[in-house]
């Protein structure tokens, strides 16, 4: 997923008013007595977005391959506590939380 300015605006100024064309930063026009952001801070938090949502990518991953919640009711109440847990265990292995 591309980070959009208009997510990247929202971030910094969550009542901002604007319009723009074609993700085109020259193109934002501020509406309803909006404060212009500068574009150089819009740009950073786009880049600091977009790097936050690269990192979480694990959590993504991680929740595509967990059962079902009828699906882990039913191991836990097949195989317990320990059971159910190595089943989250090993997807949690397969897409490990990085860290820095």
């Amino acid at each position: 997923m591309k980070i959009i300015l208009a997510t990247a605006i929202k971030a910094i100024n969550n009542s901002a008013e604007f319009t723009y064309n074609d993700e085109d930063i020259n193109t934002i026009n501020w509406i309803n007595g909006t404060q212009p952001i500068a574009k150089e801070l819009i740009l950073a938090k786009v880049a600091e977005l977009q790097a936050e949502y690269e990192a979480n990518q694990y959590q993504r991953d991680r929740a595509n391959e967990y059962p079902s919640i009828v699906d882990q009711l039913d191991d836990l109440y097949h195989n317990g506590y320990d059971g159910w847990k190595a089943t989250i265990q090993a997807i949690k292995n397969k897409y490990p939380k990085e860290t820095n």
